[in-house]
């Protein structure tokens, strides 16, 4: 069956039981269970990025720690790595979910496309403003909301193909992408451009003084919401039988990640290597690549993504409550968390150093060389933000669950 026929076929899910495609009716009770797993999963893993953005602006370290020799800064740093794959994956299964609610393989790659312009253009105006605070400035940063947004674009004519071709395009540029990393820009004269915003990051001149540093190149991240597309269709079958797929699933991707990264023969640019203790051993053997992110980095973080959408199933409780939020409202809580940490930072940089304007604009900040918290002090300005966010949050959660407007679809 091809992916529009099979997007085309799903009943409504959302709101009311349906019947799954195996066949079996499905309760009420068993839809919002298996949604409620997506929202709590995507809240986790909103709450450990704003982790890494509170460290990224009250920390003295830069963006990507990965010194094997300070574990505590290395581990707050690589457990929010499950962050942009777990999310980018589950937006592959929203857009699977989105199109089985009764809408056309044609409805759905129209909100695809347009949704994923949507993003690009708000990565480089409300959230770049929100990184830098200023108008100014010729240099641009296509970041994770970028990546997401391009990936939408394609998934756009994705779905008309089929399932068979669109596993066969996710697998190869997931597996394979790798195996190209010995290509450079500079090799590819005219068109290294497009080899910057396809696979290897870097700085691209547009002309005029302006530039856009290409962070996220495409080639991986395309694949990752491919695949979570074509896991959507599992979110209707019965609950024990998604449950053991995913488990099983997710631990052959986690069991592999290990065999083959123990193997040193594929996967990431560079290989781990024995340190002088065994944490920093163990902290070399999980140092993967993110830039683009390479086989084992996806198979390291989405492997564990998959048993937790499993176990979360049916969790319940006032602390699972408090993370859905977050996961209901994503792209808000991502803009948002960004403009408070920036001000944050900047009241906390005014009243030490009087002097806050390397805070502003589009470069990296010059940060002065005793600047920064203790990492305990970053997870107290951490924990702080995002209680300060949460009533925020849940407003915005219950106006989308109430209001039909088609624009909130975008946001």
């Amino acid at each position: 069956m091809s992916l529009s026929r099979s997007l085309d076929a799903g009943p409504p899910v959302a709101r009311r039981a349906g019947t799954d495609m195996g066949g079996g009716v499905q309760s009420a009770a068993a839809v919002l269970s298996r949604l409620d797993s997506i929202d709590l999963l995507r809240g986790l893993v909103m709450i450990l990025m704003a982790l890494d953005h509170t460290r990224d602006f009250f920390g003295a370290s830069g963006a990507n720690p990965r010194d094997v020799a300070e574990p505590a800064l290395f581990l707050t740093r690589w457990i929010t790595h499950y962050c942009a794959p777990t999310f980018i994956f589950l937006a592959g299964i929203s857009a699977w979910l989105y199109g089985a609610r009764g809408r056309s393989t044609g409805e759905l790659s129209r909100f695809l496309f347009t949704r994923g312009l949507f993003l690009i253009l708000l990565e480089f105006t409300v959230i770049r403003f929100a990184w830098t605070f200023t108008l100014l400035g010729t240099n641009f940063l296509a970041q994770v909301i970028w990546a997401i947004g391009m990936s939408m674009v394609v998934l756009a004519g994705l779905v008309y193909l089929p399932r068979a071709l669109v596993a066969i395009f996710a697998l190869a540029l997931i597996g394979g992408h790798n195996l190209l990393d010995g290509i450079r820009p500079d090799m590819l004269g005219s068109a290294s451009w497009l080899w910057t915003i396809l696979h290897q990051q870097g700085l691209l001149r547009l002309g005029n003084g302006v530039s856009v540093y290409v962070l996220y190149p495409l080639i991986p991240w395309i694949g990752v919401m491919a695949a979570g597309c074509l896991l959507g269709r599992v979110f209707q079958w019965e609950a024990e039988r998604r449950r053991r797929l995913l488990l099983g699933l997710g631990a052959a991707v986690t069991i592999g990640f290990v065999l083959l990264r123990a193997s040193n023969l594929y996967g990431d640019p560079a290989a781990w290597q024995v340190q002088e203790s065994g944490l920093a051993t163990v902290l070399s053997f999980i140092n993967c690549e993110k830039y683009p992110p390479s086989l084992l980095y996806l198979m390291m973080t989405i492997g564990p993504a998959l048993m937790l959408l499993a176990v979360f199933e049916g969790v319940s409780g006032r602390l699972a409550e408090w993370i859905k939020v977050y996961g209901r409202v994503p792209l808000m809580f991502y803009v948002a968390h960004i403009y408070l940490l920036h001000i944050l930072a900047g009241v906390m940089i005014l009243a030490t150093y009087k002097d806050v304007s390397w805070m502003f604009g589009d470069g990296p900040p010059r940060k002065p060389a005793d600047y920064g918290l203790s990492l305990p002090a970053i997870y107290a300005v951490w924990l702080a933000a995002l209680a300060m966010l949460w009533p925020l949050c849940r407003w915005f959660a219950a106006l989308k669950a109430r209001r039909r407007e088609w624009w909130l679809s975008y946001l």
